[in-house]
């Protein structure tokens, strides 16, 4: 959506605004809700263009590529290249600035689409008129507050969600969320692994060299958020562990933490942490304790697996970006 508004409103004419989508086109049929809400804003899902079908090192070669990151803060590394190019990060997370050449950084507490949705407000409100347009960014606002219940939601949210109404049609607000919802958390016909990538962030962290002449230490954190429970992905248990610990192996992760907030309100929390090694999750657990007392624990042991024990923890409080930042933390002490 923004980059419809940046090719609306771009009076220069000199570049042509194309939105790439940072998912493999196959990891659309993983996004039933994604789906569904493209059908109902009769948007032909052969018309968008993914990252695995545009090969944009080709433009930057020529130095005829600008590149605005949307709801990120860098570029997952094989892109990494590409960073002298980006002339806009939107809607960067405060703390999270990561390419210094930059020229636009916003940084907001409110949804993404709230956000966009104020652009469109303020410079082309004509653009609104359609429902398709304030279907898509009514219904990011809805999912990234939560149906404006989230401790986060801020006034642009509620304003701008108001201002959208039209998008919503005969559902209205809660019966758009709650279909969205619902769509969510249909995995049933998905594998675990499937599940898991849904989803899924990893984030690199290069260390010192231990001794001279030794590698740079690289660290690697995933994370997946998941719609459904912990005990109904791990409903099949060897099944489960088995793509988990394969998950963990493909990404060469020291730490990989799956979460799960599956009520109406995405109020119920529940991490599960599988850790490389036995020292580290020690390390982990001591840490956990003394950082997050609150937490209860459930240990899982699986037949076969020394080096492997799994772990959850769960509470209403204890938020999926507050769980990852804090096994961060561990990670970068060790």
């Amino acid at each position: 959506m923004y980059s419809y508004y940046l090719n609306e409103t771009d009076t220069s004419s000199q570049f042509c605004t194309v939105p790439v989508i940072n998912n493999k086109r196959t990891d659309l049929n993983t996004h039933a809700e994604l789906k569904w809400l493209l059908n109902t804003c009769n948007i032909d899902q052969s018309s968008l263009l993914f990252v695995d079908e545009v090969d944009l090192s080709y433009y930057d070669l020529f130095g005829s590529l600008k590149i605005v990151l949307m709801n990120a803060d860098k570029f997952p590394e094989k892109l990494e290249a590409l960073k002298e190019s980006v002339v806009e990060t939107f809607n960067c997370q405060k703390g999270g600035f990561a390419y210094p050449s930059d020229d636009t950084v916003d940084k907001q507490d409110s949804s993404c689409c709230a956000l966009i949705a104020e652009k469109f407000a303020l410079t082309a409100p004509k653009l609104l008129v359609g429902k398709g347009v304030s279907r898509l960014l009514l219904a990011g606002i809805l999912l990234d507050t939560a149906n404006l219940t989230s401790p986060q939601c801020t006034s642009v949210d509620r304003y701008m969600s108001t201002l959208l109404l039209d998008g919503a049609g005969r559902f209205g607000c809660n019966g758009l969320y709650q279909i969205l919802r619902s769509k969510m958390q249909d995995v049933y016909q998905l594998s675990v692994a499937q599940i898991l990538k849904k989803d899924f962030r990893k984030w690199t962290r290069t260390g010192k060299a231990k001794s001279r002449g030794s590698r740079l230490v690289v660290s690697n954190v995933g994370m997946s958020a998941i719609e459904i429970s912990i005990p109904q992905l791990l409903s099949n248990y060897d099944t489960s562990i088995q793509e988990i610990v394969l998950l963990q192996q493909l990404e060469k992760l020291r730490l990989l933490i799956i979460v799960s907030g599956y009520d109406h309100r995405n109020n119920i929390k529940e991490m599960l942490i599988s850790a490389e090694s036995e020292d580290l999750l020690k390390d982990l657990l001591l840490f956990l304790d003394m950082h997050a007392p609150h937490l209860k624990r459930h240990a899982m042991y699986q037949p076969g697996l020394i080096t492997f024990r799994h772990y959850y923890y769960w509470n209403t409080l204890f938020s999926h970006h507050r769980s990852f930042l804090c096994c961060k933390k561990n990670l970068d002490k060790t």
